[in-house]
């Protein structure tokens, strides 16, 4: 309650009406597998294009190296192709994979390791040279150790510094600095002073400058240092590098300027190579690569670390079939109520009877399946191979959202980049695939190579359809980021009318974009808050139950045209 002490007029503000929903995103896709770099713990990596995840997480992999791990860069590339926009990258990498470093060279000062696994950090070189971020004259030689300069600015205590006369030069160390006087760690020899308008004679901090280089990238780091009281320690600047760690292995006690502890007594550029790096092996990896781990913040991996990842709404592992893998990503989907997943088959599942065999591992409104795999070009080996599906799939499911909207079943769409199917099914194996709840891909003639099938895995008869799933994924994700507003507020009659009216206007949009089935709003959908929804106890408890019931649009699957013949006598 605001407080009126003195005589005045006061105007206050105060919000009555309803607040109105967003939609949120459900075109943005998630990938899980193996690339040539790449983090393989923490947050999944956003990628916007195909140049994007080169950046990030490398090249194609080699068949011969990975085999059927390989196709996580072509199902991003595919989806980027097929109209996705935005997904989020996770990578995976075999436990005997390697990273590489210098502790080869047991009396570096800098220990230097790359970010993250894989032989491609063999390629890093990082470069020092000298360097001095400030510089000054010595304009009097107090009592003990301190000398007055002209600019103390860039001097902290810890920094080794070189006092230049001529071709002399003495080292010492910074003890304190206050205002303009330095304290030094031992006397400096000679006539030091120099108040000359140009000085002969300076007093300078010695560092270096360390460069790191992989391929067309590089990161400079200038005037660090190796006193861990600067805010240019060398840990410090190299913490942001998406290449390399930087940690120092032990300085040294004496008086030695930063380079000469790095790069012994040479004056020029000193050169540190990184070697040990390795891919792994195709034979060590395991369904447990790609679960992952939950570590708690920051360290999860494989699927777990998508928990912490509140935009993707649709999920792939590219060509990992492996039964517990799927199941896992499936779970990972109905736990948070909030993704879809998109499963391929095994390649060699070309038969109804095994395809039907795989099929039968799931029921789950939260995942399809699609078969068969599609041949497209491989950059890599400059010749047509055959990849999964799923990465392709998960760019019409984003262009389908954007264009229809994703109470449009994302069937009969053309696959784009695609150049043929492994396996070309008829009328008659569809006949058995479709009801199971299976999703053909199919080459029509003249209308190209063309999804044919919007189904679910799940045995109940109400989720079969895709969209009908993903439409209440869209629905139910926005009403919950568009209501926090309401936690905490009063509960009372007047917060259930503003509930109501913020949900009716959100829905009342929904259902002019053609989402919802029904000639008026009140056909499409009803909103029911109030004592009929809540008991006292509920009240009580601190409770406000809203019960919504939409009516969603199927897709026309089955189109039948009856014709009959019109004689001449009717």
């Amino acid at each position: 309650m605001a407080e009126y002490l003195s005589p005045g007029v006061y105007v206050e503000e105060f919000e009555s009406g309803a607040k109105p929903l967003e939609g949120v995103s459900t075109s943005t896709a998630g990938f899980i597998g193996l690339a040539s770099r790449g983090p393989v713990e923490g947050l999944p990596q956003l990628v916007t294009s195909p140049a994007d995840f080169g950046r990030v997480f490398g090249n194609y992999l080699s068949e011969n190296a990975f085999g059927s791990y390989r196709y996580l860069a072509y199902a991003v590339n595919q989806f980027f192709t097929n109209g996705g926009s935005r997904c989020y990258v996770m990578r995976v990498a075999p436990s005997d994979a390697k990273t590489a470093s210098n502790e080869s060279e047991e009396a570096s000062v800098l220990s230097v390791q790359a970010k993250n696994p894989g032989a491609w950090g063999n390629q890093i070189r990082v470069v020092a040279v000298p360097a001095s971020k400030a510089k000054t004259p010595i304009h009097e030689a107090g009592e003990g150790n301190r000398y007055r300069v002209k600019n103390a600015s860039g001097f902290y205590p810890g920094d080794i510094v070189v006092f230049v006369d001529g071709a002399d030069k003495q080292y010492n160390r910074v003890v304190s600095v206050h205002d303009q006087v330095i304290e030094l760690a031992e006397p400096l020899s000679g006539d030091v002073v120099d108040t000359a308008l140009v000085p002969a004679k300076s007093l300078s901090t010695a560092e270096f400058t360390l460069s790191v280089v992989y391929g067309t990238e590089s990161e400079t780091y200038e005037k660090a240092s190796l006193n861990p009281e600067a805010p240019n320690y060398v840990e410090k600047l190299a913490g942001r590098s998406a290449l390399v760690d930087v940690r120092v292995a032990g300085a040294g006690e004496g008086i030695v300027a930063p380079f000469a502890q790095i790069a012994g007594e040479g004056e020029g550029p000193f050169e540190i190579l990184l070697s040990g790096g390795s891919d792994g092996t195709k034979e060590s990896l395991s369904a447990g690569d790609f679960i992952g781990e939950d570590f708690g913040p920051g360290k999860r991996t494989g699927i777990q670390s998508f928990i912490d990842n509140d935009v993707v709404s649709i999920m792939a592992i590219p060509g990992v079939t492996d039964p517990n893998v799927q199941l896992s990503l499936v779970a990972h989907c109905e736990n948070l109520g909030s993704r879809f997943a998109i499963l391929d088959l095994p390649r060699e599942a070309t038969k109804v009877q095994d395809v039907l065999a795989h099929r039968d591992l799931f029921d789950s409104s939260y995942c399809a399946l699609y078969n068969p795999w599609l041949q497209v070009f491989d950059p890599l080996d400059k010749r047509n191979i055959f990849i999964p599906p799923s990465g392709t799939i998960a760019g019409i499911y984003s262009r389908s959202d954007t264009t229809r909207g994703v109470q449009k079943a994302p069937a009969n769409e053309t696959l784009r980049g695609v150049v043929g199917l492994d396996v070309q099914y008829n009328n008659g194996e569809q006949d058995i695939l479709n009801p199971a709840g299976v999703n053909l891909i199919r080459a029509f003639t003249g209308q190209g190579i063309r999804v044919w099938g919007a189904r679910t895995c799940s045995s109940n008869s109400l989720w079969k359809y895709i969209n009908v799933r993903r439409l209440f994924i869209f629905l139910e994700g926005s009403i919950k980021n568009g209501s926090n507003w309401v936690v905490f507020e009063p509960n009372t009659e007047q917060l259930w009318a503003r509930v109501q009216r913020t949900i009716d206007a959100f829905l009342t949009r929904v259902w002019r974009d053609g989402a919802l089935a029904g000639t008026s709003p009140s056909e499409a959908f009803y909103i029911d808050i109030g004592r009929s929804t809540m008991t006292q106890d509920d009240i009580d408890n601190g409770r406000l139950i809203c019960v919504i019931g939409v009516a969603p649009v199927k897709p026309a699957e089955f189109v039948v045209f009856r014709i009959t013949q019109k004689t001449g006598s009717e």
